[in-house]
């Protein structure tokens, strides 16, 4: 069995909803559904969350969290990419504690909504296919044009097709991302990826107000 470690980051301050990770959302603190969702996940050894914030450490640890250490203030930026974050939570994780895992899966307190069915799927197609990375992602047959020099460039498709027949790009949804740590020592995911798709509207990223309200009527609704 390969070893799977959770890593959900959660920061104390966020702009546009203050204090969305611990928002009151349909009964609970939004972050808690990620967490709950990803303990259910039998082939995730251990779910990490990795904040700054004294209050939301003791608000992950009540849902059942591990949180071990607090991240420095200096990668709680908003320029801190999700892969510092990462590094630093797995370097804690072997020095402290000799803790060293085959695979790291990042998911987000902003996707409440993401179910640990999904997580499953994800990483059966890692453990099949050896997949150095799977991300999540919808198809798009969206047509995409590039500004060069002050001109507009066609950038997909190329051939125009009708819409039955043309061949889809996949776009990532921010829901999961899984690595093998030796590629999360370079980059977040490996060149070569295998992708789940998901349903558009099935994950919603919570980053505006009017996300976080149509995620609450959604989870009041059940």
């Amino acid at each position: 069995m390969k070893k799977i470690v959770a890593i959900i980051p959660v920061k104390g301050n966020s702009t546009r909803i203050p204090n969305k990770n611990i928002k009151n959302l349909a009964g609970k603190p939004m972050m808690a559904y990620i967490i709950e969702s990803t303990l259910k996940v039998k082939s995730v050894d251990r779910v990490v969350v990795t904040t700054e914030s004294k209050e939301l450490a003791e608000i992950a640890k009540k849902y059942g969290a591990d949180v071990p250490f607090l991240r420095p203030a200096s990668l709680c930026a908003d320029h801190t990419t999700s892969l510092e974050v990462i590094q630093h939570t797995l370097k804690e994780l072997e020095e402290k504690e000799g803790y060293v895992a085959d695979y790291a899966l990042l998911v987000y307190a902003t996707s409440p909504l993401l179910k640990s069915e999904r997580i499953e799927q994800a990483i059966n197609i890692a453990l099949e296919k050896d997949s150095d990375s799977v991300f999540s992602g919808t198809y798009d047959k969206g047509h995409y044009w590039k500004e060069i020099k002050g001109k507009w460039k066609r950038l997909y498709p190329i051939e125009l097709l009708c819409s039955q027949f043309q061949e889809p790009l996949v776009k990532e949804n921010g829901a999961i991302y899984l690595s093998k740590t030796s590629v999360l020592e370079k980059q977040l995911l490996a060149d070569k990826a295998d992708v789940l798709i998901m349903e558009k509207g099935e994950n919603i990223d919570v980053d505006y107000p009017e996300d976080f309200a149509k995620v609450e009527k959604i989870l009041s609704s059940k």
